[in-house]
């Protein structure tokens, strides 16, 4: 229970102000839009860019880790969209969204801060190598299988170009490639930027996580709902499941299972919609497994927060 009560309820508390504001009336659909832009445009680019631009690659980029993580990713991945084709009778196209719902958890915007609640913040960097190439990998995997489907027997030297192309716009992507070449390179960045950077960053968070709460009102569950709780399960349960063995197999210490554990954890990230939205799939089901994931985790974190060491 102080799990619940400690760590749990202050992240979503700031979610369900936002949506309270919306549903109320006290902040409009404009300022939602106007508040993600800013939080996913601006702040968290810049704390994804210092983080990784100062984060010792050699110790946190655990190989096992990250297969730990990305493997139970990748079979939500291909679980969801095996499920949405052959249970749920969805067209290739739909079902590469659902997928995509399946893979790409809300490793930002819920994973640090109740990792960072739970376990204090120098508990965060296995979270940060695994958010690292988060976006990374589930837009090239998204991207990639969407074209495929898109373009069934199209032009296959043309794949990689489109693929690169709708990755690169992207801003959180844009700001960990950065944070990459500093840390790489052994540039020298100025006090002066540097301390702009931080300022930036110490709005990203909260102001997300309320306009998360907006943006949850907006997509209420309509229709759908089988498999919207197929794409819930396999978000709360089967990628946690398998994170959580994988990295016990591998005999990783007890930060990297609760940071694998807990980020593979998390509900369907807002970035589901967005890449539903963006291909015009299944944003229904998308939006609608954000809210019920988001809403559910309360309950499965909590468990997940008892289960670990």
């Amino acid at each position: 229970m102080a799990a619940l009560i400690d760590v749990i309820l202050p992240v979503f508390l700031v979610i369900g102000f936002g949506y309270v504001a919306v549903w109320k009336g006290y902040f409009s659909d404009s300022s939602v839009e106007g508040l993600m832009k800013f939080t996913q445009g601006f702040a968290i680019p810049c704390l994804l860019f210092r983080a990784i631009s100062t984060l010792d690659l050699q110790q946190n980029f655990d190989l096992a880790l990250l297969a730990s993580f990305y493997a139970g990713a990748f079979t939500g991945f291909v679980t969801g969209l095996l499920g949405a084709r052959y249970m749920f009778g969805r067209d290739w196209e739909d079902s590469v969204v659902i997928g995509f719902c399946c893979l790409f958890s809300n490793s930002l915007l819920l994973g640090l801060p109740i990792t960072e609640r739970a376990y204090g913040a120098g508990a965060l960097e296995a979270n940060y190598a695994i958010i690292a190439i988060h976006s990374p990998f589930c837009y090239m995997v998204g991207i990639t299988a969407m074209e495929i489907a898109r373009n069934r027997g199209g032009s296959v030297a043309a794949l990689p170009g489109k693929v690169l192309k709708a990755m690169f716009n992207n801003a959180l992507i844009i700001g960990i490639s950065l944070g990459f070449v500093v840390n790489l390179s052994g540039i020298p960045l100025p006090s002066v930027l540097t301390d702009a950077i931080d300022l930036m960053i110490r709005a990203a968070l909260p102001a997300a996580l309320f306009g998360l709460g907006g943006v949850l009102y907006r997509y209420r569950p309509e229709g759908d709902m089988r498999t919207i709780l197929f794409v819930v399960a396999v978000s709360l349960v089967l990628h946690p499941l398998i994170a959580w063995g994988l990295v016990r197999a591998n005999d990783l210490s007890d930060a990297a299972l609760r940071s694998a554990t807990v980020t593979a954890a998390m509900a369907p990230g807002v970035n589901a919609y967005v890449f539903a939205n963006m291909y015009g799939k299944a944003k229904r089901v998308a939006a609608s497994a954000v809210l019920m994931g988001t809403a559910l985790s309360i309950l499965t974190v909590w468990v997940w927060l008892a289960v670990l060491p």
